[in-house]
């Protein structure tokens, strides 16, 4: 999906293969956790973030990096062995202030590492949506690219939707919805019934709160590919009148 606001050419695309297409500024969106987890991370002090899309690349970096804190999920369950799955409640918990955090999800960060042709790329969810909309019209691109990485990196998700459509209408100079807003339209997003299951005990009830907590952070995360050392994610402070 083409679109355009204030001259600048906005694309609408999905999944790793939207990712691995994307142009210009590319925004990789993951409400339902992956990049809610990353800015409360930073939110709550951690050093570092290193994005990873295997497995094996996780623990391989765990190997390099001992003292970090191993997060990860795949089918929205925390893996073996991992210190905290996918949730910013989990994270919190947790502690992580002055550490690095080495975090691999389903769908999420294999959009990071996929989107390899876009000239910058951005973390999205709900939690910092206006300061990226900020961001990107700062950099005046002539493309960005909302990829909506959807579940589990396959199909299109209430939550990626909404969260697209809220930049979207932010970069055309409308305004985001609000945290009530928000909780109202994905309350049953099929994606959210695993919070209020109490059989799902990796999916607390409070990650819902925390991953639509509209404009929680006023930064965003872009990701950094050093030559000699793993993906990172780097934030960069927006505030409310850049």
């Amino acid at each position: 999906m083409r679109k355009r606001g204030r001259g600048l050419r906005i694309e609408v695309v999905d999944h790793v293969a939207g990712a691995a297409d994307a142009r210009g500024i590319a925004v990789i969106i993951d409400v339902f956790r992956a990049f809610t987890v990353a800015p409360h991370a930073f939110g709550a002090g951690a050093a570092r973030v290193l994005p990873a899309g295997a497995v094996e690349e996780a623990l391989d970096l765990k190997a390099r990096f001992p003292d970090a804190v191993l997060v990860g999920e795949r089918h929205a369950r925390r893996l073996p062995g991992f210190d905290a799955g996918n949730s910013p409640t989990e994270i919190l918990a947790l502690g992580v202030a002055g550490r690095t955090l080495i975090h691999t999800t389903h769908a999420g960060t294999q959009g990071l590492v996929h989107a390899t042709a876009a000239g910058e790329v951005l973390t999205g969810a709900l939690v910092n949506v206006s300061a990226i909309a900020r961001y990107v019209r700062a950099r005046a691109p002539q493309v960005v690219t909302l990829v909506r990485m959807g579940h589990e990196a396959r199909a299109r998700c209430a939550e990626d939707d909404f969260c697209a459509d809220s930049l979207l209408a932010l970069l055309q100079g409308g305004r985001a919805p609000t945290p009530d807003a928000a909780r109202a339209h994905l309350r049953d997003a099929p994606a959210a019934r695993k919070f209020f299951d109490p059989a799902c005990d990796w999916a607390p009830v409070d990650d819902f709160g925390h991953c639509t907590e509209v404009d929680r952070f006023d930064f965003v995360l872009r990701l950094r590919r050093p030559g000699d050392g793993p993906c990172e994610l780097e934030r960069i402070d927006v505030g409310k009148g850049a």
